[in-house]
Protein backbone atom coordinates (compact mmCIF):
# COMPACT_ATOMS: atom_id res chain seq x y z
CA UNK A 1 0.00 0.00 0.00
CA UNK A 2 2.47 2.31 0.83
CA UNK A 3 4.10 1.95 -2.61
CA UNK A 4 0.87 2.70 -4.51
CA UNK A 5 0.60 5.75 -1.90
CA UNK A 6 4.23 6.80 -3.06
CA UNK A 7 3.09 6.80 -6.95
CA UNK A 8 0.04 8.46 -6.67
CA UNK A 9 1.21 11.22 -4.24
CA UNK A 10 4.37 11.53 -7.11
CA UNK A 11 1.84 11.35 -9.72
CA UNK A 12 -0.20 14.66 -8.08
CA UNK A 13 2.60 16.54 -7.90
CA UNK A 14 2.96 16.59 -11.81
CA UNK A 15 0.15 19.12 -10.88
CA UNK A 16 2.35 21.33 -9.67
CA UNK A 17 3.84 23.94 -12.42
CA UNK A 18 6.98 26.06 -12.07
CA UNK A 19 6.04 29.06 -13.80
CA UNK A 20 8.50 30.52 -15.18
CA UNK A 21 9.79 27.36 -17.18
CA UNK A 22 6.62 25.75 -17.59
CA UNK A 23 7.51 22.34 -16.31
CA UNK A 24 6.13 20.57 -13.81
CA UNK A 25 8.17 19.94 -10.49
CA UNK A 26 8.65 16.06 -11.56
CA UNK A 27 9.62 16.40 -14.77
CA UNK A 28 12.56 18.78 -13.31
CA UNK A 29 13.61 16.98 -10.74
CA UNK A 30 12.62 18.95 -7.93
CA UNK A 31 11.65 15.73 -5.81
CA UNK A 32 14.27 15.11 -4.00
CA UNK A 33 12.66 12.31 -1.71
CA UNK A 34 9.70 10.62 -0.46
CA UNK A 35 9.36 9.29 2.51
CA UNK A 36 5.26 7.70 3.09
CA UNK A 37 4.81 6.47 6.76
CA UNK A 38 4.02 2.86 7.42
CA UNK A 39 0.36 3.46 7.57
CA UNK A 40 0.12 5.25 4.25
CA UNK A 41 -1.26 8.31 5.91
CA UNK A 42 1.52 11.04 6.60
CA UNK A 43 4.67 11.79 4.37
CA UNK A 44 7.69 13.74 3.96
CA UNK A 45 8.72 15.54 0.74
CA UNK A 46 12.06 16.90 0.16
CA UNK A 47 12.79 18.88 -2.86
CA UNK A 48 14.62 21.97 -4.16
CA UNK A 49 14.17 24.65 -5.98
CA UNK A 50 15.59 25.40 -9.23
CA UNK A 51 17.61 28.81 -8.08
CA UNK A 52 18.06 28.82 -4.43
CA UNK A 53 16.36 32.86 -4.53
CA UNK A 54 13.76 31.69 -6.50
CA UNK A 55 10.90 34.16 -6.67
CA UNK A 56 8.16 31.44 -6.69
CA UNK A 57 9.81 29.25 -4.28
CA UNK A 58 6.71 29.32 -1.27
CA UNK A 59 3.89 29.23 -3.84
CA UNK A 60 5.41 26.39 -5.05
CA UNK A 61 6.13 24.62 -1.39
CA UNK A 62 3.09 25.64 -0.92
CA UNK A 63 1.55 24.54 -3.58
CA UNK A 64 3.44 20.99 -3.32
CA UNK A 65 1.85 21.21 0.30
CA UNK A 66 -1.66 21.30 -0.89
CA UNK A 67 -1.54 18.65 -3.50
CA UNK A 68 -0.04 15.99 -0.96
CA UNK A 69 -2.30 16.67 1.54
CA UNK A 70 -5.08 15.84 -0.79
CA UNK A 71 -3.30 12.55 -1.63
CA UNK A 72 -2.63 11.39 2.31
CA UNK A 73 -5.40 12.13 4.82
CA UNK A 74 -2.83 12.61 7.38
CA UNK A 75 -0.92 15.50 5.31
CA UNK A 76 2.32 16.04 4.05
CA UNK A 77 5.41 18.14 5.74
CA UNK A 78 7.10 19.67 2.86
CA UNK A 79 11.25 20.16 3.30
CA UNK A 80 13.33 22.22 1.22
CA UNK A 81 16.68 20.51 0.65
CA UNK A 82 20.39 22.12 0.23
CA UNK A 83 20.95 20.07 -2.98
CA UNK A 84 21.55 22.61 -6.10
CA UNK A 85 19.45 22.11 -9.52
CA UNK A 86 20.93 21.56 -12.55
CA UNK A 87 19.33 20.31 -15.74
CA UNK A 88 20.70 16.66 -15.75
CA UNK A 89 17.91 16.02 -12.81
CA UNK A 90 15.03 16.43 -15.12
CA UNK A 91 13.35 13.24 -16.52
CA UNK A 92 14.54 11.95 -19.49
CA UNK A 93 13.07 13.67 -22.76
CA UNK A 94 11.75 16.62 -20.32
CA UNK A 95 14.31 18.79 -21.48
CA UNK A 96 14.25 18.28 -25.07
CA UNK A 97 12.10 21.43 -25.55
CA UNK A 98 15.07 23.54 -24.10
CA UNK A 99 17.61 21.59 -26.62
CA UNK A 100 18.97 20.61 -23.53
CA UNK A 101 19.36 16.89 -24.17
Amino acid sequence: MIANQEEQLMESLRSVIDPEIGLNIVELGLIRNLDVDEDAQHAEITMILTTPFCPYGPQIVEQVRLVGNQVMSGGVRVQIGAELWDPSMMEEGAGGDWGLF
